[in-house]
């Protein structure tokens, strides 16, 4: 009896225990619910996602400005169709797969299958009228040539026509004492002794373009 009594004044360990657990978790709760804790979504594994999401939209504008750029390339680059659309064919070219020169306008055209302008540009004919406007064809090419009358060396010769002294045809401006013998910018003004004289890039495109048997039409 005597040890029952002494027991009866022990303290409820057990009691206090579950007391002070359920006190901490109310006080947890209440903290928790004002804001005075972080929950789990604003721990720190929150913060990559919202890199991810801004790194998602930095990368898609991005992409929007390179698409905006590659848009703005693709529709100022000119094309042939372009080209041809400010330097109309003559009226009187002929037809089907041909290479025109007007001499009037100076300037020599690449007409491919369905009348379609392939490449136009600006020529030096020559100051002698000596090349009377109809239909020619090609009948000799030569990538390297000489003129008469030490009138210098010229490449990519694509002829047409015969001439009271020499063949008649296209060609890159001639070189002569190691100089050209005339300027680009001068392209488009009637400057040679016979033949239509290019740029050597135009040069390599017709001399491409017009194997042997090329129509080729002379307008006025």
């Amino acid at each position: 009896m005597g040890a029952d009594t002494a027991g009866q004044i022990r303290p409820r360990y057990g009691r206090l225990a579950v007391a002070a657990t359920s006190i901490s978790v109310t006080a947890i709760s209440v903290l928790g619910g004002v804001g005075a804790l972080p929950s789990a979504a604003e721990g720190p594994q929150q913060r990559p996602v919202i890199e991810t999401v801004a790194e998602s939209q930095a990368q898609q504008e991005t992409g929007s400005a390179a698409e905006t750029q590659r848009k703005a390339t693709v529709s100022t680059t000119p094309t042939a169709s372009d080209a041809a659309a400010g330097n109309p064919l003559p009226a009187d070219s002929g037809e089907g797969r041909r290479v025109v020169f007007s001499e009037g306008q100076q300037r020599v055209w690449l007409v491919g299958n369905g009348d379609r302008v392939q490449h136009t540009y600006l020529v030096s004919g020559s100051v002698y009228d000596n090349l009377d406007p109809g239909t020619y064809s090609v009948y000799s090419r030569s990538e390297q040539a000489w003129g008469i009358d030490d009138s210098g060396s010229m490449k990519y010769f694509v002829r047409f026509a015969h001439g009271e002294n020499a063949s008649i045809g296209f060609h890159d401006i001639p070189i002569d004492d190691g100089a050209p013998v005339q300027t680009v910018a001068e392209l488009g003004t009637p400057l040679s002794h016979g033949c239509i004289r290019q740029r050597r890039a135009d040069a390599k495109l017709l001399w491409a373009f017009a194997p042997l048997g090329t129509k080729v039409v002379v307008t006025a």
